[in-house]
């Protein structure tokens, strides 16, 4: 199966100013993520791409624009609504600090499995919907590209944790614990028995990634999970 490069997007204004975009318009990246998509595209320069995939909102699109305007090749994103923010309902655009004192802010944090927003959707919800999306893009690749093929999805926080909890078998009420930086790579290489974490929130250099002798990366040899760089 191919194996996976999950983006979360680069640093936006609604990072900076700690408020939870949810899926608020016009949330940009600020110049810190300008700059963090720009060396996205160089760092990842000798990696094959043979599909990219976005969420719907915006801060994700920007995120891309360096990597595709050096690939023209690949076209535009795919645009996925399935890989687009958890829907926070009420919580949406309210400020971090203020959601804290919340109740529910307790069980999002230690019983993620129960927590579900008021007016939004429950984590379990995102975490189907985001799983059930990275494998069927999964099936299609491998089928148009074969399964040494190399795919690249750009997300958000909670839904990459939500997509490494489930491969590393991890249950949901322990997403919390998967740090996941603005403009990291984590790499889920899948095959027919388990998948595999090959870098998990990856801020650094990632020329290792790219094929030696024409293939594509390998899963590692027997069941260790081999996490990378934060």
């Amino acid at each position: 199966m191919p194996t996976l490069l999950l983006v979360r997007h680069g640093r936006s204004t609604a990072n900076t100013a700690g408020i939870l975009a949810g899926w608020t318009p016009g949330v940009d990246l600020d110049d810190t993520g300008r700059a963090q998509a720009a060396a996205l595209a160089d760092r990842l320069a000798g990696v094959p791409l043979a599909q990219v995939v976005s969420s719907p909102l915006e801060r994700c699109r920007q995120t891309l624009e360096p990597l595709l305007a050096a690939r023209p090749e690949l076209g535009g994103p795919a645009v996925d609504e399935r890989l687009g923010e958890c829907h926070y309902g009420e919580w949406t655009g309210r400020p971090l600090a203020e959601l804290a004192k919340e109740p529910l802010w307790r069980t999002v944090q230690d019983h993620a499995a129960a927590a579900a927003f008021p007016g939004g959707e429950s984590l379990r919800e995102l975490s189907h919907r985001t799983v059930d999306a990275v494998r069927e893009w999964n099936g299609k690749i491998a089928a148009e590209h074969g399964d040494d093929a190399v795919w690249l999805a750009c997300s958000h926080g909670d839904v990459i944790k939500a997509v490494v909890a489930d491969a590393l078998g991890l249950h949901l009420d322990h997403f919390q614990r998967i740090s996941v930086e603005p403009c990291s790579v984590t790499v889920i290489r899948y095959t027919p028995q388990r998948p595999f974490v090959l870098r998990m929130g990856d801020t650094g250099d990632l020329a290792s990634l790219a094929p030696r002798h024409g293939a594509a990366p390998a899963a590692p040899a027997g069941d260790a999970v081999v996490g990378g760089t934060a």
